[in-house]
């Protein structure tokens, strides 16, 4: 979340920074009516304090000195029981301030090119050649089901649509691009790996941005009040929540595997088939906790290492910078990874890449300390995939598919795959 100082001294860049986000000003300005009535509330709270201060010390006077002094101590209980009343007054109100608050998106980067929506993101650089085909090239899932790899309609059976089942070479396919891509981040690129739990709570929620904003594209189990997370960036952004780091530990890098869960609300219609976007699918994350000083060149630094995953694997891809009509609730600036389709002609996207500047941070109490330095500051969190393994299956399938209905293994994959293709048996 915003820093509420922040906010009160310069509204004008939060309105700003909202109407760049294509935001209603809102929800800004309930907030400053609440967080307006709460300051009066407290200015009143303060005043009644020191008055009942003035008139105890009074009492005390008027009783060394063996006078009556019921009339101040009757004065003394009505001054108490009305700060009582206007603490409890205080809280919901700053309970509700909070609440508004927490739904005010982050405010983009400077460098962030200014645009309504993803048409207007911009491309960075590309890399690789498109591949070129002798014939007409297969949607993936036609590839899937042709090399009996993938299987939606006995996924559908056990779960329902946006599910699938990987089948032999399919399954040993998705298990060597996790093992891959966690060799490279561990190995190469100093992330300490991290295996989380994939049911969390409310406040590991409200800690990323989900909650309370996106509470509906959430999977939920209602009896314990736990999520299904949606991102491996949930549990380990929360691994250090309500903890003060040293600054000698900076920066820290996590990477973890984990199957992600995503309602995918408002998608109807949306890419039904296939692999782009289910329900369940996997995903290696990518998590820095850094000073606020190196967090730009820490986001380059991210997205780099997630882009090795598909120079290694031979896909090409480009890289753009999202617009502020594009960028997410909690970001600062966020590059997007798309990789090439050929089936579908076009790129898609394949990660994203983040910094979140101390917008999670603050909303979860990870702050650190600098040797000999009094007091504490937010450390800045990043995260990105490196990547999406369910879309970079896909994306294997269809640059890499061969006309007598075969896929060519990427080299990278061959030593976990221990073969070079995937047949029809």
């Amino acid at each position: 979340m915003l820093d509420i100082r922040f906010v009160r001294e310069h509204t004008d860049k939060v309105i700003e920074a909202l109407g760049k986000r294509n935001e209603s000003t809102a929800i800004l300005d309930k907030f400053l009516e609440i967080e307006n009535r709460r300051r009066d509330v407290l200015k009143e709270v303060e005043d009644q304090r020191q008055t009942r201060n003035r008139v105890t010390k009074e009492i005390g006077t008027l009783k060394k000195e063996g006078k009556d002094a019921a009339s101040l101590l009757s004065r003394a209980k009505e001054i108490s029981d009305r700060i009582t009343e206007k603490e409890s007054s205080l809280r919901a109100l700053e309970e509700n301030a909070l609440q508004e608050l927490l739904l005010i998106p982050n405010v983009p980067d400077e460098s962030v090119p200014v645009g309504k929506d993803e048409n207007e993101n911009v491309e960075i650089r590309t890399w690789g050649a498109r591949p070129e085909f002798s014939f007409e090239p297969l949607n993936h899932w036609d590839i899937g089901e042709e090399l009996d790899i993938l299987d939606f309609e006995r996924a559908g059976k056990i779960a329902g649509a946006r599910f699938v089942i990987n089948k032999g070479a399919g399954a040993k396919l998705e298990r060597a691009l996790m093992n891959f891509m966690l060799n490279l981040h561990t190995k190469e690129h100093g992330y300490t790996e991290i295996f989380p739990p994939v049911l969390v709570n409310k406040e590991a929620m409200t800690g990323t941005g989900q909650l309370p904003k996106f509470e509906e594209d959430l999977f939920k189990e209602n009896s314990k009040g736990f999520y299904l997370i949606p991102t491996a960036e949930v549990p380990v952004t929360n691994i250090h929540r309500q903890e003060i780091l040293n600054e000698d530990d900076l920066p820290i890098y996590y990477t973890a595997h984990t199957p992600c869960f995503r309602r995918e609300a408002g998608s109807h219609g949306k890419d039904t088939r296939g692999l782009i976007r289910q329900h369940q699918f996997n995903k290696v994350e990518l998590v820095k906790f850094v000073k606020p000083e190196e967090s730009c060149n820490e986001l380059e630094a991210l997205t780099r290492n997630a882009e090795e995953v598909l120079m290694r694997l031979g896909l090409h891809y480009r890289v753009v910078s999202l617009c502020t009509g594009d960028i997410g609730f909690s970001a600062a600036k966020t590059y997007d990874l798309e990789v090439w389709f050929p089936a579908q002609q076009k790129f898609r996207e394949i990660s994203s890449c983040s910094n979140f500047t101390d917008f999670q941070a603050r909303r979860a109490g990870i702050r650190f300390k600098s040797p000999g330095k009094k007091g504490t500051r937010f450390v800045h969190t990043l995260n990105g995939s490196g990547l999406a393994v369910g879309r970079t299956f896909a994306a294997i399938l269809e640059n890499y598919q061969q006309e007598d209905g075969s896929v060519i293994i990427p080299e990278a994959l061959q030593h976990f795959m221990g073969t070079e293709k995937i047949s029809k048996s």
